[in-house]
């Protein structure tokens, strides 16, 4: 540490304590049980109170167990879930959660395989496919661990409403936002699939909007978590979302869903639902060896992420939270040891949610024609189905 960073810091804990003091002498209230001393309670404060020109043992227990997590840009589903995992899981001394902004999905690869002090990011399941498949990178899936797969993020493309289809776009101009984030990539793969060819604007989605406004660009499209606060402040009498059918050509990777009115009212007529589809979001870490103080931070997190799960799935945090369903499979990835090795410890609850799928599996193959639908659990678009039959469930028999 230099003389002058340490001599800044020292200044400032004079002031505050030359503060503190001055208080205490002006005769501020002592012992009122109304009135709390933020030095009593706050770790920063302490931390500071505690320096003494650098204690070690201060430094190495505000460290042992803090992980940072990459999330997304401002406005973005990533954001809210890393502020809501700071909110649940931070426990003093024994967990600290620090959500970093970040650029999106590719970005976020290439934070936690580059940065140091990275633990771990959240990103779009068909990232690294893609990277892979266009010869950006050769197979660097091995690097990776999933420690769960959070959510599905559909895409919200937002247009004129001279624009009827997805296909009324080719050779119009669409904002696929920053070319380090992880829309460009869902976006780009999607009308790839169906045929159609834009012309792709980067830009960063807040300007993309004022352009869409002003008639510089046709749509843009976003792809984030729904409800997306970032999509749900755009307004204009003449916007609306393009529908995206769920034809063959995306079956493979994406997912039906849908946007709903009571989520964009400003986009969506009272009552009205808009067809689309969605990419699975999933939380990551790099592959780090057992023995390895990397290892132990993250596999500490885990412990202390999925044991809180429920909390997180209760208001005020994001409704998405509620998708989460910790021993669902992903497929193409491995998940990170410790992780799997809770779910083995917890095999009841995983042995329970297994069952409720085998029965809502049993519901599903019983149609009017007696004929059996499509069995496979690992078949994500069903699996999203028995999640939302799940969610209908009374909640004592959940």
């Amino acid at each position: 540490m230099t003389t002058r960073y340490a001599s800044g810091v020292a200044l400032c804990c004079a002031v505050v304590l030359m503060c503190a003091t001055s208080a205490f002498a002006q005769g501020a209230p002592q012992g009122n049980k109304g009135e709390v001393d933020p030095a009593a309670v706050s770790d920063g404060l302490k931390a500071i109170f505690s320096y003494s020109g650098g204690n070690k043992s201060t430094r190495e227990r505000l460290n042992a167990n803090t992980v940072t997590v990459v999330t997304g840009t401002i406005g973005g589903t990533y954001v809210q879930f890393g502020a809501d995992l700071a909110s649940v899981l931070d426990d003093g001394d024994e967990m600290r959660v620090l959500p970093i902004v970040g650029r999106g999905s590719v970005q976020s690869i290439a934070d936690i395989l580059f940065l140091k002090g990275v633990d771990l990011g959240i990103m779009r399941a068909d990232t690294l496919d893609y990277l892979e498949r266009k010869g950006y990178t050769g197979n660097i899936r091995g690097q990776f661990a999933y420690i769960t797969k959070l959510y599905n993020e559909e895409m919200h493309v937002v247009a004129k409403t001279s624009i009827k289809s997805l296909g009324d776009l080719n050779g119009k101009r669409v904002a696929v936002d920053l070319p380090n984030g992880g829309t460009f990539v869902t976006a780009i793969t999607i009308f790839e699939r169906l045929g159609i060819k834009p012309v792709y604007a980067f830009i960063e989605q807040r300007v993309a909007y004022e352009k869409l406004k002003s008639g510089e660009l046709d749509a843009v499209v976003a792809v984030q978590g729904s409800p997306s606060k970032a999509v749900s402040q755009v307004k204009g009498d003449d916007l609306h979302f393009v529908p995206i059918p769920y034809s063959g050509p995306l079956q493979s990777d994406y997912l039906p869903s849908e946007l709903r009115a009571e989520d964009y009212p400003s986009l969506i007529p009272p009552g009205g639902r808009v067809d689309t589809v969605a990419v699975p979001a999933i939380l990551a870490a790099y592959n780090w060896g057992p023995k390895t103080e990397r290892y132990r931070k993250v596999e500490h997190f885990v412990k202390i992420f999925f044991d809180r799960l429920k909390s997180l799935q209760q208001p005020p945090f994001h409704p998405k939270w509620k998708e989460v369903v910790l021993s669902a499979p992903l497929k193409g990835w491995t998940r990170f040891p410790a992780a799997q090795e809770w779910l083995d410890r917890n095999a009841t609850v995983a042995s329970d949610t297994r069952q409720r799928f085998e029965q809502f599996m049993g519901a599903q193959a019983r149609d009017t024609s007696g004929q059996d639908k499509r069995p496979a659990e690992d078949d994500a678009a069903l699996y999203q189905q028995f999640l939302k039959w799940k969610e209908s469930q009374p909640a004592a028999s959940r």
